[in-house]
């Protein structure tokens, strides 16, 4: 506007002002108010479609009819003006109230640009609810925008670009637009230490008929992130779904073999090669000798032995079959405690899982074994001694969390905590399992145990 009034284009201006006027904006009364001046100046073709120009004049024409001397031109002309006017009025309602239910939502924006810093709680809360507000609102073309202007501030929180595609996807024909949005997540913002965005790329690929754009879009994760079992896994069922069972469980095998990926990462991918041949083959005894030919490889991976231990857990048995499956339960508990290099926190984590089935399901011996396991895991408090005693409590908090508990009798407890798990006791889980983590940059070091 100060460029065309500079080259005195007053025509331009007003065709400038005449969109401006319906966009709920900051000082929208002062665009509106010049708006109005400038429409008393211009002629009246310019101010109406030429078919209502015509409706209005002949209403005019039509009111004055019953009067003896008729209308002139020029006080036509100022009725017309007038009418004009009102109309104008009720758009300057309309984007005044449009405005005014904005403006809670405009008002919380404290940055509006990008910035490597990050934002805080309050300003990632209000853009979540001005886009549940415009969602709700139904107009495409200002969720759209509203959309491109957040993902300006927020283009590092991958939460942004998951909800932008997502909403996009609900749009009818529209899958070139959310390719766009994946590809400048993928390729520009959304670091590749949190590949969910990428996964949800393969996924939406692989959906529209192009499984080997999202085996591709697998394969560049591991390029940077080699070992990552989600990827991993993702990748697996990709080829399981595209080309059966087999191909999937090649996947597993040469991720294994990988010497890039670490043994943790590779207790893990065992456990899905397992999981696999039970769930999906039905094969029982397959995935058993997967885990019985791998359990000297990680000893210390949680991830491995607690996975183990569920897959017993979780075989049906009748009241025939159960003492046999109590063995092979009871074999694979003692392994853990007598082979594994688990930490104690870890062997009394997964202790629980034997408890419960003892309780639940064991025989009429089943209390014996469950007070041996309790006496001998869980502790009991040793003899005084010089009026000091020390009790060994049942930490039911995660491994990577424990406790120490000293003192004299009657002192509060001291809690130590581990800053970070050891590797072996990390668990593995699902981008989409963690979005209060993910939606924020600062908590990158919590997703490392994930990724």
């Amino acid at each position: 506007m100060e460029f065309e009034d500079r080259l005195e284009s007053h025509d331009r201006i007003f065709a400038i002002l005449s969109r401006v006027v319906h966009i709920p904006m900051h000082q929208y009364a002062r665009y509106f108010e010049k708006f109005r001046q400038l429409a008393h100046t211009r002629p009246v073709t310019e101010l109406l479609p030429a078919d209502v120009l015509t409706k209005y004049g002949d209403e005019i024409i039509a009111e004055s009819a019953s009067i003896p001397a008729p209308k002139g031109e020029l006080e036509v002309e100022r009725e017309l003006r007038a009418k004009i006017d009102a109309d104008h009025m009720v758009i300057f309602t309309k984007t005044q109230t449009e405005t005014t239910k904005r403006w809670t939502y405009e008002s919380e924006i404290k940055r509006p640009y990008f910035h490597v810093t990050e934002l805080d709680v309050h300003q990632l809360i209000n853009w979540r609810k001005y886009l549940d507000f415009e969602e709700a609102e139904g107009d495409y073309v200002r969720a759209q925008f509203l959309y491109e202007r957040c993902l300006v501030t927020c283009a590092f929180y991958d939460e942004f670009w998951f909800r932008c595609a997502r909403w996009m996807h609900a749009q009818e024909n529209k899958e070139e637009e959310v390719r766009n949005i994946y590809q400048r997540a993928s390729t520009l913002y959304v670091p590749i230490s949190r590949p969910g965005i990428r996964l949800q790329y393969a996924y939406f690929e692989e959906s529209v008929g192009r499984p080997d754009v999202a085996q591709d879009i697998h394969q560049a994760i591991l390029l940077s992130l080699p070992g990552h079992v989600e990827t991993v896994v993702s990748w697996a069922n990709l080829q399981r779904r595209q080309s059966g069972l087999q191909a999937a469980i090649e996947v597993y095998k040469a991720q294994i073999d990988e010497p890039l990926v670490d043994l943790y990462s590779k207790a893990a991918l065992v456990v899905e090669w397992a999981f696999l041949l039970w769930k999906i083959k039905g094969s029982v005894a397959e995935a058993r000798q997967v885990f019985v030919a791998n359990e000297q490889w990680y000893p210390d991976s949680l991830h491995f032995w607690e996975k183990y231990l569920q897959f017993e857990l979780e075989q049906p048995t009748t009241e025939a079959s159960e003492p046999e499956q109590f063995e092979k339960i009871q074999g694979v508990f003692n392994e853990i405690r007598q082979k594994s290099k688990l930490s104690t926190a870890s062997v009394r984590e997964l202790s629980h899982y034997y408890l419960e089935y003892l309780l639940q399901r064991g025989s009429k011996d089943a209390m014996k074994e469950l007070l041996l396991v309790d006496r001998e895991i869980n502790g009991y408090v040793l003899p005084r001694s010089n009026n000091i005693h020390r009790v060994v409590l049942i930490d039911f908090r995660p491994a990577s969390v424990r406790a120490v508990r000293k003192g004299a009798e009657g002192a509060l407890p001291e809690i130590e905590a581990d800053a970070t798990p050891a590797k072996g006791e990390v668990r593995f889980g699902k981008y989409y399992e963690f979005p209060e983590l993910a939606a924020d940059p600062a908590n990158l070091t919590q997703l490392a145990p994930f990724n």
